[in-house]
């Protein structure tokens, strides 16, 4: 039965993960040059990070197909770091890591990440990229965290999924 609940609650965090960047992008998003934030939009990954290294990297795909569809190659690129994040996470979590833990360790990774794989689009200065989008993307995946936090509580009180 804990099989069949975990298959089916990634995948609707994978449906989650792409409906939000298709329907929310540009509605719950905020946007300085290469970088935009999303609200909510790593909540689906970081969820799926408690189910397996797989279920999360899964959901990041989804994510990252959702932000290439809706906002372009840029966007795209970077949500497609969410299977990086997501896998690294959910590894960390299934060697037993603390899911809060988990979560700040995954900061400098997600934002570094996010930088790096805007350079090859040659639109903007490193130094911009790295403010905007390093900084950008830490506080994003701070708050996006928070709210996980607070999800995974309230959904592990209900159907006993996650091992917070």
């Amino acid at each position: 039965m804990r099989k069949t609940k975990e298959l089916t609650l990634a995948g609707v965090l994978g449906a989650i993960s792409f409906i939000i960047p298709m329907y929310f992008g540009g509605f719950l998003m905020v946007q300085i040059g290469p970088f935009t934030a999303t609200l909510m939009s790593h909540v689906p990954t970081f969820l799926a990070m408690l189910i397996s290294p797989l279920a999360a990297a899964l959901v990041g795909f989804a994510s990252g197909l959702g932000f290439l569809l809706k906002l372009g190659p840029i966007a795209g690129s970077r949500g497609f770091m969410h299977v990086i994040v997501g896998f690294i996470g959910g590894y960390l979590v299934k060697k037993g890591f603390d899911y809060k833990k988990v979560l700040l360790i995954l900061i400098p990774v997600h934002a570094l990440l996010e930088a790096l794989v805007v350079i090859p689009f040659g639109k903007f200065a490193l130094p911009f990229i790295f403010t905007t989008i390093g900084i950008g993307t830490a506080l994003h995946h701070t708050i996006d965290s928070i709210i996980a936090y607070i999800f995974a509580n309230a959904i592990n009180k209900r159907i006993k999924v996650f091992k917070l």
